[in-house]
């Protein structure tokens, strides 16, 4: 069969990899623009773009997929399946009704819930015990189409945003490897359960400023969620730190107003919260590189600051 990649980010990798080591012939990938990146601000290609042309394949970047040069350069590659991973496009009808067994979407989440940008940060968030894959029929909403597929993930308290994308990549590759090899025999799909449906808002930068108000438990998760990106902030003495590891501390019955630190040694920076304390495991200080809370008490007072 010949089959179409579309996909962008580093998440999508594993797949592409999949497709190109299965028996079908990977006849071409789409993948978004180049983009400025870094310091500099230079064009980069996607990790997608990068990978593809490694193994040689043909890679199309339009700006969009409505316009008919685009959909007849993706015509042309006579596609009888078009897998989707993070692509970042939305997918016209007619792209959805071009090939023979339509388009799969490999998604990072346990549809109907976290449809939307970012289901891995907002399944830490919100502190469910599990996430996984699902893989999907695509229809024209967004991530409604039937399920294939769904393989389930445990999220446990030291799961950051990073180590789950690794872990998710991996199974909706191996997941994508097994239907692959199951076709052309057709594919089997059921509907997903509507009112079971909620939404993962894209990431916010701004949303990763803690607000000491909140539980400790809710801003550990923050943090957990918001590794590698945008990383959990806040400001002391005006200037920028960042929390790149953290856990509930013990109870001491301790009463300071939110932000404050309590207590600082080898084990972590405790800081008051609206409802527990915080302790910071590993942080980063302006300028500096990231460190332990070994090496950040180290030569500091610590106790009575406060974080804003």
């Amino acid at each position: 069969m010949n089959i179409v990649f579309a996909g962008t980010p580093e998440f999508a990798v594993p797949c592409l990899e999949a497709i190109a080591a299965s028996g079908h012939r990977l006849v071409g990938v789409l993948t978004q623009p180049d983009r400025p990146a870094g310091r500099g601000r230079r064009l980069a290609a996607s990790p997608v773009k990068q990978r593809a042309l490694e193994l040689n394949v043909p890679v199309q970047q339009p700006e969009s997929l409505k316009n008919a040069h685009a959909f007849g350069e993706l015509a042309a590659l006579e596609p009888d399946l078009i897998v989707v991973v993070a692509y970042g496009l939305l997918l016209p009808k007619k792209v959805l009704a071009l090939p023979q067994y339509g388009c799969i979407n490999v998604h990072a989440s346990l549809l109907p819930r976290w449809r939307g940008a970012a289901p891995i940060a907002r399944a830490i968030l919100a502190g469910d015990s599990e996430t996984g894959v699902t893989l999907m029929q695509m229809a024209a909403g967004l991530d409604t189409g039937p399920m294939i597929v769904r393989r389930a993930v445990p999220i446990d308290g030291d799961t950051t945003a990073g180590t789950l994308h690794d872990t998710l990549a991996e199974v909706g590759a191996k997941e994508l490897a097994d239907f692959l090899g199951q076709l052309p025999d057709g594919v089997h799909a059921e509907p997903q359960d509507e009112s079971q449906a909620c939404y993962a808002h894209r990431l916010d930068k701004a949303e990763a400023a803690i607000d000491w108000r909140r539980r400790a438990d809710e801003i550990v998760r923050a943090v957990r969620a918001f590794v590698p990106w945008p990383v959990a902030h806040a400001r002391l003495d005006g200037q920028p730190v960042r929390f790149w590891r953290a856990t509930n501390a013990p109870a001491t019955g301790d009463t300071a107003e939110p932000g404050t630190v309590v207590a600082a040694s080898a084990k972590g920076i405790d800081i008051a919260t609206g409802a527990g304390t915080l302790r910071i495991q590993e942080l980063q200080l302006p300028g500096k590189k990231r460190m332990d809370a070994a090496a950040a008490v180290n030569g500091r007072d610590w106790v009575g600051r406060r974080f804003e």
